[in-house]
Order: structure tokens, then C-alpha cells, then sequence
């Protein structure tokens, strides 16, 4: 009898590991081609226990009311086939993945801005939204994928369409059996409606933390103040951890100040404010009970060909950055 009161005990407490091992995660940027071990040997050597799929959908402005997916032209990584090559791919080597299916419109405008301008347009685009995000949802499911995203950085469609992001939520339960979230931008999460019907908040974490040119750790604490403690309440809130769907910043001078910020310009190269910023947004959740973890934007599948000292863009690969990434994952 006693021993299996200490079998219980152990496989009780095992249980309560598991709940506890956060999401160390990177933000997997589709490809033309497929993925082979050389591409997820990277992965395991920053010791990512997560990666998100991102299956593009095209658009062509952001007033046209046609989402167009899995299309001839399109990357292999962005299509059905694809997601799926890489997400079993991932699962051989205990990578567990998030399917991120987002929307691209042409040019690199902002998905936020979405907006149809009459009634029909509206139904067109929910019709055509629906289609993309429910056959891979079906995806998520035939692969066993963990988690699901229902969509990413879509302030208007939700303000405008609210009680579709239900019925589709609704839709998206009969197919797909594991957990849900969505992707809000950091000054949009506290106004989206439907968190109650998901599993995660998921905040894509570009909040400005400081104003200096290369802020300091100890600057970027005090800037998490205020942010933290709202998304600490919003946690309590719902009863629900959040999950920062995507984080991270560029190598660059003012990279808390606007980290948002994706222009292609040539300014200075700042790889210390990359660090420091990446370290104290750790240091402020990672050890957070009601924070479950988060994805690094962006992670380019073509290790040896990207990033580097002298890149200014979001990717940690090839600079300091990605030591830290590793040693941090490495113990949480």
C-alpha cells in the first residue's frame, strides 16, 4: 500500500513538471524548399522545445475581401504539404510545434488595417478566412500539433466582425481537439473579446521598454514594470497563462524603443541592445507561473546563410544573441 502511495506521489509531481516546463520557442520562417535534420540541428543546439509553423495566405490590399492559401506559387514551407513536412519533421527530433497560419497582404501592410468597405465584402472575406484557417486547423490535427493559432495581429477584422472570431471558434473545435490561441499585438490583446473561448493569451510582445540607444537590463526591467502588471491581471482575469506568440528584438540602436519597427534601414549595427533586451524580457517572465513561455521572432531555417554580426534585423542567429537564447532555454 505504501508503495503505492510514493507511485502516486511520483507520477503526481512528474505531472506537475510537465504543466510547469515552459514554451522556449522560436518563430520558424517558411521556406522554398523542405526541411532536413541540417535545418533542425540549430533548433536543438538553442535547445527549442517548441517551433510555429507560419503557413502564409495571400492579399492582395488591405480592402480586398479574397484570402488566397496553398497556392502553385507559393513556398513549399506555405502550403498544406509543407506545414505538415515540417511539423513531422520537427515531432521526430521532440520539437513540438504551434500552427500559425497567417495572412500576408502585398507590399507588407499591416494586417491590423484589414478592413473590408461594405456587408458583402465582409461575408467574402469571412468565407475565404474561414476556409484557410479551418483546413489547417485540420492540419493540426491529422499532425497532433499541441497548439493552434487562429489568426495573428487582426485588430479590425475582430472589432468589426466580433461575434465570426465566435462562430469560427466554434467551427474550429470540431476539427481540431488541442489548445487555441490568437496572436494579438501588444496594444490590441486588452481589447480583443473572445479570450474566454481560447487557452492562451497570446500577446505578440513589442511593448517599448526604453527610449535609450543601447538600454541597459536594468533599464528594461523598469520599462516591463507597468506591462507586466498588466498582463499579470489579465492572466487572473481570464484564468487563463499568457503566451507571448511572438517576441524579440532587432540588433540595432533604440531596439525597446519602438520594437515593432521592421523598415529595412541601413542604421547601426547594436548587437549589446539586442541582448539586453532579449535578457531582461527573460529575467522579468520566465519564472512567472501564470507565463507559459513564447516564440523568438525570427528564426530562419538556413542556419549558416543568415544573421550574423552584422545584421541589424529581428533574427538572433550567428550573433550573441542566440548564446543567450541557448543558455536560457537550456534551464527553463
Amino acid at each position: 500500500m505504501r508503495f503505492i502511495q510514493i507511485l502516486l506521489i511520483v507520477i503526481l509531481l512528474q505531472s506537475c513538471t510537465a504543466q510547469d516546463k515552459k514554451i522556449n520557442g522560436v518563430s520558424f520562417v517558411a521556406h522554398r524548399d523542405s526541411i532536413t535534420q541540417k535545418n533542425i540541428n540549430p533548433l536543438l543546439n538553442v535547445n527549442a522545445n517548441y517551433a510555429a509553423i507560419m503557413p502564409f495566405a495571400m492579399v492582395r490590399h488591405l480592402e480586398h475581401p479574397v484570402v488566397n492559401f496553398d497556392a502553385e506559387r507559393q513556398w513549399f514551407g506555405e502550403t498544406i504539404l509543407g506545414g505538415k513536412q515540417y511539423i513531422n519533421t520537427l515531432k521526430n527530433n521532440s520539437i513540438d510545434a504551434m500552427l500559425k497560419p497567417q495572412i500576408w497582404v502585398r507590399k507588407g501592410e499591416f494586417t491590423g488595417f484589414l478592413k473590408m468597405k461594405s456587408y458583402e465584402d465582409w461575408l467574402t472575406f469571412e468565407k475565404t478566412y474561414s476556409k484557410f484557417i479551418l483546413t489547417f486547423a485540420k492540419v493540426a490535427q491529422d499532425t497532433k500539433t499541441p497548439i493552434f493559432c487562429i489568426g495573428t495581429e487582426l485588430e479590425q477584422f475582430v472589432k468589426a466582425r466580433p461575434e465570426y472570431w465566435f462562430n469560427l471558434i466554434k467551427d474550429i473545435r470540431e476539427i481540431y481537439k488541442g489548445k487555441l490561441t490568437y496572436a494579438a499585438n501588444w496594444n490590441e490583446f486588452e481589447k480583443t473579446p473572445f479570450w474566454d473561448q481560447l487557452d492562451y493569451i497570446g500577446v505578440d510582445a513589442y511593448f517599448p521598454v526604453s527610449d535609450s540607444k543601447t538600454p541597459t537590463v536594468a533599464e528594461c526591467l523598469k520599462g516591463w514594470v507597468l506591462h507586466k502588471t498588466t498582463l499579470k491581471s489579465f492572466s487572473e482575469k481570464f484564468n487563463k497563462p499568457i503566451l507571448f506568440t511572438e517576441f524579440g528584438y532587432r540588433s540595432i540602436d533604440y531596439a525597446a524603443k519602438a520594437p515593432w519597427t521592421v523598415d529595412r534601414v541601413a542604421e547601426n549595427v547594436n548587437l549589446e541592445a539586442q541582448v539586453n533586451t532579449t535578457k531582461a524580457l527573460f529575467e522579468a517572465f520566465w519564472k512567472e507561473d501564470w507565463f507559459a513561455g513564447g516564440f523568438v521572432w525570427k528564426w530562419f531555417i538556413n542556419h549558416d546563410k543568415v544573421g550574423g554580426v552584422d545584421n541589424n534585423r529581428f533574427t538572433p542567429q550567428n550573433k550573441p544573441a542566440e548564446t543567450l537564447i541557448k543558455e536560457h532555454y537550456k534551464v527553463n
